[in-house]
């Protein structure tokens, strides 16, 4: 049995753990340097070295990037100083060991479709809503990146464009207007848990507002997980427009599991049930007829998991 490290790369935070026997040690977790590439580089070297024994075989790091898995480089990324960076090549030569470099929701759907080191759902979408939104793809048992290595980026699938005259012409820079992340991301559950609390200043989310707090997703959640109406509805919002983003997955790849992780799944069936809802809708009849969807299972490891998995994986 291999003995590997799974390295979570996020926006506020890197999680670093070791992976042995079939079991995940409790991670060591550092907020992240994004002052620069090169400090953060030494933060990661810093963190893999806590954790690294004699036995380590190969590390494995999740990055909110788009990734060229051959040569491990960093095309371009998200909250995270990484551009055009041949980071596998980088700590490959500073630790000494073989890396493997993906983006971070290809290996959190990784960890998710696994069983310990075993692939135990051959066909599987991810959806990670946070910030923004993430995807990852296992088709028939191996992780799916496409010609490049940078398939699955699921947040920048249309669900809303109007197209009555033409496509119109985009503004530079992403998301797009009318793209999935756009529309369901954890920053627009923001936008409209202030819309719903000026809308009803009655509401939970409106006494906060009177109150002079700033209210955001985290509080629309909680209030909604407590009987507010307005924060239901909120929550709701968003799970409808996901839902049609996982009809557009469920349509083109009949998986057996769709698995929706990511900070706003703390919603839970608040938003599932509206998104299952929308998603039966619009998916053929006859298509997705074994499709589950469901809460990922892994939670907050699933990124450091599915890393160490990777790397356990690849390095075979």
């Amino acid at each position: 049995m291999s003995e590997t490290i799974g390295v979570d790369v996020g926006g506020t935070k890197v999680s670093v753990a070791r992976f042995a026997g079939g079991e995940l040690d409790d991670p060591v977790i550092r907020p992240t340097e994004t002052a620069d590439a090169e400090q953060l580089i030494e933060e990661l070297v810093a963190a893999i070295g806590e954790v690294r024994t004699a036995d380590t075989d190969a590390v494995g790091m999740g990055v909110p990037s788009v990734v060229d898995f051959a040569t491990g480089t960093l095309r371009s990324s998200v909250n995270v100083p990484f551009e055009n960076l041949p980071l596998r090549q980088i700590l490959g030569e500073r630790l000494g060991l073989p890396v493997f470099v993906d983006n971070d929701a290809t290996v959190a759907a990784l960890a998710e479709a696994s069983d310990g080191e075993r692939i135990a759902v051959e066909n599987l979408v991810m959806f990670t809503v946070g910030t923004g939104v993430g995807g990852g793809l296992v088709l028939g048992g191996r992780i799916y990146r496409g010609a490049t290595g940078a398939a699955a980026e699921i947040g920048h699938t249309l669900i809303g464009l109007d197209l009555t005259g033409g496509a119109p012409e985009p503004p530079a820079g992403f998301p797009k207007p009318g793209s999935l992340e756009s529309l369901a991301a954890g920053t627009e559950l923001d936008r409209l848990a202030v819309a719903m609390a000026q809308a009803q200043p009655d509401s939970a989310l409106g006494r906060l507002v009177a109150g002079g707090r700033r209210v955001d997703g985290r509080d629309a959640v909680e209030a909604a997980q407590q009987g507010d109406e307005a924060a239901i509805a909120a929550v709701a919002t968003l799970g409808e427009r996901l839902g049609v983003g996982i009809a557009s997955a469920i349509n083109l790849l009949d998986p057996e599991v769709v698995a929706i992780g990511g900070g706003a799944s703390a919603a839970g069936e608040l938003l599932l049930a509206p998104a299952r809802r929308v998603a039966e809708r619009y998916v053929l009849n006859g298509v997705g007829t074994r499709t589950e969807v469901r809460l990922a299972r892994r939670g907050p490891e699933a990124g450091v998991l599915g890393a160490a998995l990777l790397a356990a994986t690849e390095g075979a």
